[in-house]
């Protein structure tokens, strides 16, 4: 059966060219207007899937999915998709560069192209969109819209009919933004051997020594972790909590011993699944954290219960 596909729209954003790389030619994309209406449709059953941004090179996490996956329903990440990021600045026919005051796109995307923007049109005003494709769909329309132009990628000025002021206007041309694939909790994706396994942790109140704690959780078991953030709780001033990507599955012995201790010590863990990673196979796992490490440790304490003192 198809699967139906909610998404960070109007068509043409890079949360599409995402979502085109990962579904079926027969799934079904459902264009949402932010990131909570698309994972939310995933919880109503709208949606089996939901495509979103989640990190990218420049800018960092993204906070609107980062919070959204970490309140709530559960959800789960089941895949990721990589899209190199290239912008242009496209307007309606007729335009001329030196006509732009006033740029709109999204708050990510201007803070991959405001170098550029302010060598290049001083004095130009950001008018924040709920995505790029979104300006670049209102500059398509007839009248006052109060911004001249929009950084979008190239497709996306294709798409609305829009003329191409300038290209390669970004600030990092080897920027990248990561999208997850998220559906509601179900079997675990089996393991890969290059896989990453997401998290968010809520430390004790008032401990000395509980960040550390925490991060030891997953140091004396060898778990690499490929992404820490804090991100505020929201329920009071000073309360934060860590969302986390560690390198491996939930399946690998040393991932499923730091879960059981981060369950043991800190007051909430979120488990937001395990999935293949797209960007390569990650650190190599250290000699005495392998499956067979701890299968052999185990053995080894089995023996000693029975009274057996091997070697």
């Amino acid at each position: 059966m198809p699967l139906r596909y909610a998404f960070l729209g109007p068509t043409g954003t890079f949360t599409e060219a995402a979502l085109r790389s990962v579904c079926a030619p027969d799934d079904v994309a459902l264009p949402h207007t932010d990131v909570a209406g698309a994972l939310a449709a995933v919880r109503t059953g709208e949606a089996d899937r939901a495509v979103v941004p989640i990190e990218n090179s420049v800018e960092g996490g993204v906070s609107a999915t980062l919070d959204a996956l970490a309140s709530g329903e559960p959800l789960v990440i089941v895949g990721e998709a990589l899209v190199r990021i290239e912008f242009v600045l496209a307007a309606p026919a007729g335009t001329e560069l030196a006509d732009v005051r006033h740029v709109s796109t999204h708050p990510h995307a201007w803070a991959q192209t405001r170098k550029w923007i302010s060598a290049n049109l001083p004095g130009a005003v950001h008018v924040p969109a709920t995505s790029t494709a979104a300006a670049a769909a209102l500059l398509a329309e007839t009248g006052e819209h109060g911004f001249e132009a929009a950084a979008v990628a190239p497709h996306t000025a294709e798409q609305y009919g829009l003329t191409v002021l300038a290209t390669s206007i970004e600030d990092n041309p080897n920027a990248v933004t990561r999208f997850v694939v998220v559906g509601r909790p179900g079997p675990v994706p089996p393991r890969t051997a290059q896989d990453k396994t997401t998290l968010m942790v809520h430390l004790p109140d008032n401990e000395a020594g509980a960040l550390l704690t925490m991060l030891e959780q997953f140091a004396v078991r060898g778990v690499n972790l490929s992404r820490i953030e804090s991100r505020p709780i929201g329920d009071s001033l000073g309360r934060y909590g860590f969302s986390i990507d560690v390198e491996g599955h939930i399946d690998d012995e040393r991932v499923a011993a730091a879960l059981v201790g981060l369950h043991r010590v800190c007051p909430m863990v979120r488990f937001l699944g395990s999935y293949p990673r797209v960007d390569g196979p990650g650190s190599a796992v250290r000699r005495g954290f392998t499956d067979e490490d701890f299968n052999v440790g185990r053995a080894w304490v089995d023996a000693l219960r029975r009274g057996v003192h091997p070697d």
